[in-house]
């Protein structure tokens, strides 16, 4: 009889094409009953005493990251497994697992864009005056939102769960906890592997104060049923400032409170932050800094919250308290004290530059590991070339963790890629750096009245004689389409004097990039300029 876990088992792909519809299938279900024709020659019982079933590689997680390194393992014919556990919640109702696609496509980049989207529909509505377009003030239906939402997202999971069965790489729903270092148990079946990739991502933070179960995480947010009326959102970093953000703009009213002076403290230029930090109360949202939450209540009747403060004060009437303070790595369920590696104090696997655990045929990458950024792209290409080095002959192969472009989809955007300006002056000495801005109200807005004009800036932040650029920042409308260019140049080491010689692309906001000044030329250090010569070689 077929085990009653509630782990399903997806078969690898036969020679002859197996109907989409039975690659899935539940232990639990009667297997018999659809094990027909070419799926009966494909099917593997699950058994706990037979020996583990082999691969070259095994994948522990669905996410971006794992399914990229997974594929390209598949293309060098490879024989490929991937165990995810699928979105799983706990008995109180939350997440424990976020299904294929991981955090990005289920409950992060992917739905935030969704909602930020909605979001600029509604400022659209705020600055369509300006221009002789009246608009009226617009209604959310937040139900029908969200129900389109997730069906996207559903059809991104099941794109996901195709692209593996078109490489033939075999998938295992459930939790994987290993056994050895290279061999791993999942609802009793055992699977073992030559190279095993830990990318099982990490999952929200939750505070230990006294409520702490009344509030919802950034994961709860794509739960919500209904629009706050009035949200506390809790946290300083980008998550919190986007989902806040999203929410005051879609005409919440919203409370931001953050332990420090401000939002977005680490990693940002002092540009960028300055502006960022003006910009958020001037929106209407309520910025509460140097505090923390230190208590939540609710009230049985009415269902509000009331959140305490550190300072004493008390946020009464509140719809939604969201907590977002930090991630977590997923690693603690996986039973890695079989496996011999090392954990940080947050529990994240320690790896070096080529996501190598020091465990041979053993490798992680992603929120689990201690790379250092958690962003899907990064996840995705040290997926990718870890696969190349493993299987593709490419010896050398790695992600290079340096000038890494991202941006915040806060109100207004940011981009940001390379060092800020105190970076580089600690790294190069104030002596060889040199920094230039512009800071403007972008064409956009040249019709609209005062209070809906938002702010731009930009920065160049160069070193050495040759100024090259090693480090590019932008807060403005449009910044997150803009950046990507400019990370390929800065990658690429581009300089000042390459910046000057691309003829601007008029009018746009992104021209001031390459029209800073002195435009083609450099300060003589008397009050006069010396030309920059044309760049060559290029």
């Amino acid at each position: 009889a077929p085990s009653t876990a509630t782990t399903r088992l997806c078969f690898r792909r036969s020679p002859v094409p197996l109907p989409m519809a039975r690659r899935i299938l539940r232990l639990g279900a009667p297997i018999g009953a659809l094990a027909t024709g070419a799926l009966a020659g494909a099917s593997r019982k699950a058994s706990s005493a037979a020996a583990p079933e082999h691969f070259d590689f095994l994948v522990i997680g669905g996410g971006s990251g794992g399914v990229a390194s997974a594929r390209r393992a598949a293309m060098y014919g490879k024989r490929v497994a991937i165990i995810e556990r699928g979105p799983d919640r706990d008995q109180h109702g939350q997440r424990r697992g976020g299904g294929y696609g991981g955090t990005c496509v289920n409950v992060g980049c992917v739905p935030k864009k969704l909602m930020y989207t909605a979001a600029a529909h509604f400022e659209a509505a705020e600055t369509a005056p300006g221009y002789g377009v009246e608009m009226g003030k617009p209604r959310l239906d937040w139900g029908a939102l969200a129900a389109k939402r997730d069906a996207y997202v559903a059809r991104l999971n099941g794109i996901y769960t195709r692209n593996l069965d078109n490489a033939g790489v075999t998938h295992v729903e459930g939790l994987a906890r290993f056994v050895a270092p290279r061999e791993v148990e999942v609802a009793g079946a055992r699977y073992s592997a030559d190279h095993v990739l830990i990318a099982v991502g990490g999952r929200p933070a939750t505070p230990p104060i006294p409520g702490a179960e009344h509030c919802i995480s950034s994961d709860g947010f794509f739960d919500l049923k209904a629009q706050p009326e009035k949200a506390l959102v809790v946290g300083a970093g980008y998550i919190a400032v986007e989902l806040a953000g999203i929410l005051q703009a879609l005409g919440s009213s919203v409370s931001l409170a953050v332990r420090g002076a401000g939002v977005l403290r680490h990693g940002f230029d002092p540009l960028v932050q300055e502006i960022i930090n003006a910009e958020i109360p001037r929106s209407g949202t309520q910025l509460l800094t140097n505090t923390q939450v230190v208590a939540v209540e609710k009230d049985a009747a009415s269902g509000k919250l009331t959140a305490r403060l550190a300072s004493g004060e008390r946020l009464t009437s509140l719809d939604c308290v969201l907590m977002a303070i930090g991630r977590t790595p997923v690693t603690a369920e996986l039973g890695l004290e079989a496996t011999g590696v090392q954990l940080d104090g947050k529990g994240r696997v320690v790896v070096d530059e080529k996501q190598e655990t020091g465990v041979s045929g053993l490798y992680c990458l992603g929120d689990a590991s201690t790379s250092g950024f958690e962003l899907t792209p990064v996840a995705i290409a040290a997926g990718r070339r870890l696969a190349d080095r493993i299987f593709g002959g490419a010896a050398d192969a790695k992600f290079e963790y340096a000038n890494i472009a991202t941006v915040v989809f806060s109100h207004p955007t940011i981009g940001t890629i390379g060092l800020t300006e105190p970076q580089a002056r600690e790294a190069y000495g104030d002596a060889n750096v040199k920094a230039y801005k512009s800071v403007f109200k972008p064409m956009h807005f040249a019709l609209c009245e005062e209070e809906a004009k938002k702010p731009m800036a930009m920065k160049l932040v160069c070193a050495g004689e040759e100024e090259r650029v090693v480090g590019l920042h932008v807060i403005g409308i449009a910044a997150d389409e803009m950046l990507q260019g400019f990370a390929v140049a800065v990658k690429m080491g581009a300089t000042k004097a390459d910046f000057d010689h691309a003829c601007a692309i008029h009018p746009t906001a992104a021209e001031e990039f390459v029209t800073m000044g002195p435009w083609g030329a450099k300060p003589d250090g008397q009050g006069g300029i010396v030309p920059t010569p044309v760049p060559k070689g290029r």
